[in-house]
């Protein structure tokens, strides 16, 4: 009997001439205490694509970032950075993450 190692959380490849998603986010959600501040996001963010969040203050865009940027861990959904999941309990994905992503206010 032999196993194969197991395989890494990875989007497929993007079809030849697409545009491949960086920024994936399903229903993301995030509460501080029973405050939920993010509820439900969707988001895609393609290569090259510029993307302005606005709203009023409090409204969870500073938050939605440090997930993405993974300083702030969320409680349900799924967000990925360039196909690669967020895994907060990996020390190494998430120094890698922090290496390549940069966000500026």
């Amino acid at each position: 009997m032999t196993t194969s190692p197991p395989e890494t959380a990875q989007a497929p490849a993007p079809a030849a001439g697409a545009v491949r998603t960086l920024v994936e986010i399903n229903q993301l959600r995030k509460s501080f205490g029973s405050n939920e501040v993010l509820k439900g996001i969707d988001l895609d963010v393609k290569a090259g694509e510029v993307i302005a969040i606005i709203g009023k203050s409090g409204s969870g865009k500073s938050t939605l970032l440090r997930c993405i940027n993974g300083l702030e861990v969320f409680q349900s959904g799924t967000l990925r950075v360039d196909g690669k999941h967020l895994l907060h309990d990996n020390a190494q994905v998430m120094r890698e993450l922090r290496q390549r992503v940069g966000m500026i206010f």
